[in-house]
């Protein structure tokens, strides 16, 4: 049997973590994993999680996504250059009302969630084209498929991602992994952070919104409808050993109904009106559809 190489990026914590670990542990021992993070001070949890496999199938690299020479170094350290499997998943959050945010920090967002990608699949993808062989799984999210209030910056990033997936699909098998609401340290402290921002850039009514409705909105969804990273290091495992891989997959079937309803209108006015009125209008629908959510996925979780 082949061994596979596969190069992960943004493994210090998180769904990079779950998903390095996940692979380096395949009962079949299919792949080399290269697990890789910007500060490699960081490693104490991956080496930890890793076990037994940790320089057995699991090696730990340092690569900063933003930095084209970190990723050249990563990839020449590799034996014939070779990676098999790039798992695209350092990433950035940003939430918040739009005026209270920096173009400075909206450019920081957009160079490690788009062209962090870009830079490593210009780095691999003429290797891949070269040994007709490869497979480049990004982690993008529903927010790529469907855009939310105060999340303006990120869910453009992320449909950036896709468009460039979908148009780097005709070139190399590529696959969009769409998680929904993932709990990670990393989710926690942006919440916390955007619990203590400054406003003062936005009017009353839109702080108020941010504060009052949005926040706690948020915090029910991901109470409802969360994901550990293990459950999506899990979807990403079977995604990158299916026989003939899907260019999009979302990872958390309870979700779908929200993004199934911009598909359902071309106009895109279906998914505005819902959303309005679930959380403006009708939240007590909202906070009972959120309960029958709930008790699904504790009846999933039981088989």
């Amino acid at each position: 049997m082949v061994t596979r190489r596969v190069l992960v990026t943004g493994c210090s914590s998180g769904i990079g973590l779950a998903v390095a670990t996940r692979l380096a542990k395949d009962e079949l021992r299919r792949f080399k994993v290269v697990a890789t993070m910007r500060d490699l001070g960081k490693r104490g949890p991956l080496e930890k999680a890793a076990g037994d496999s940790l320089n057995k199938t699991l090696e730990i690299k340092e690569l900063d996504a933003c930095c084209e020479t970190s990723i050249k170094k990563c990839i020449n350290s590799l034996p014939n250059r070779r990676v098999d499997i790039l798992v695209n998943n350092a990433g950035v959050g940003m939430i918040g009302p739009l005026e209270c945010q920096s173009i400075d920090a909206m450019k920081e967002l957009f160079d490690t969630n788009f062209f962090g990608l870009v830079r490593l699949v210009k780095e691999v993808l003429p290797d891949m084209k070269q040994q007709y062989s490869g497979h480049i799984v990004v982690m993008s999210s529903v927010m790529g498929i469907q855009g939310l209030l105060f999340n303006d910056v990120y869910s453009a990033s992320k449909f950036a991602v896709e468009g460039f997936c979908e148009s780097l699909a005709l070139s190399v098998r590529t696959t969009l992994v769409e998680p929904g609401p993932v709990v990670t340290e990393f989710e926690r402290k942006m919440y916390e952070a955007a619990e203590k921002m400054d406003l003062s850039g936005t009017d009353e009514e839109t702080a108020r919104i941010f504060k009052e409705l949005y926040l706690p909105y948020s915090k029910k969804i991901f109470m409802s409808l969360s994901q550990t990273p293990e459950e999506v290091a899990e979807q990403t495992f079977k995604v990158i050993t299916a026989k003939d891989p899907p260019l999009r997959h979302q990872t958390n079937r309870l979700y779908m109904p929200m993004t199934a309803l911009k598909h359902a209108d071309p106009t895109g006015r279906l998914p505005l009106d819902t959303f309005y009125k679930m959380i403006f209008k009708h939240d007590h629908v909202f906070n009972a559809t959120l309960g029958v959510l709930r008790i699904l996925q504790r009846r999933a979780g039981k088989k």
